[in-house]
């Protein structure tokens, strides 16, 4: 089996998405809960790092491909869906108590979006093998 740089970067790109959504999940339950931990110097800078390497990974997908997102509906779907996770996601996390929840959700809900807008390459995600 032949590995390719694109194979490679796919890899890298798909385990990054698990991990910075997990991290995710897993921060703001610890911040619900009131965890110290939550608050440390790593666990703030390792999602950073994660998301760093996800949107390397995937701008060089991007590259590789010759996917130019101005042209390409999936893609661009893709990144207005990140700007609303990284908005909801910040709320989340660091908001007011009373908006956090409502963040949560919005944030998990860009996260699946942008999931399924990957999986099936059309702007509406799985919405657009459902007819509607």
């Amino acid at each position: 089996m032949t590995v390719t740089l694109y194979s490679v970067l796919k890899f890298v790109h798909v385990g990054s998405v698990v991990v910075s959504g997990s991290g995710f999940l897993l921060r703001y339950w610890m911040i619900r809960h009131g965890s110290a931990t939550a608050r440390t110097r790593a666990f703030r800078t390792a999602p950073h790092v994660v998301d760093t390497l996800l949107l390397a990974s995937g701008v060089s997908l991007a590259a590789l491909a010759r996917i130019d997102p101005l042209s390409s509906g999936w893609l661009a779907a893709k990144i207005i869906g990140l700007i609303a996770y990284i908005v909801a996601g910040t709320v989340a996390l660091r908001g007011p108590p009373r908006a956090r929840a409502i963040a949560f959700t919005i944030a998990v809900a860009a996260f699946v979006y942008i999931v399924t807008v990957a999986l099936s390459k059309q702007p509406l995600g799985i919405l657009a093998g459902a007819g509607v």
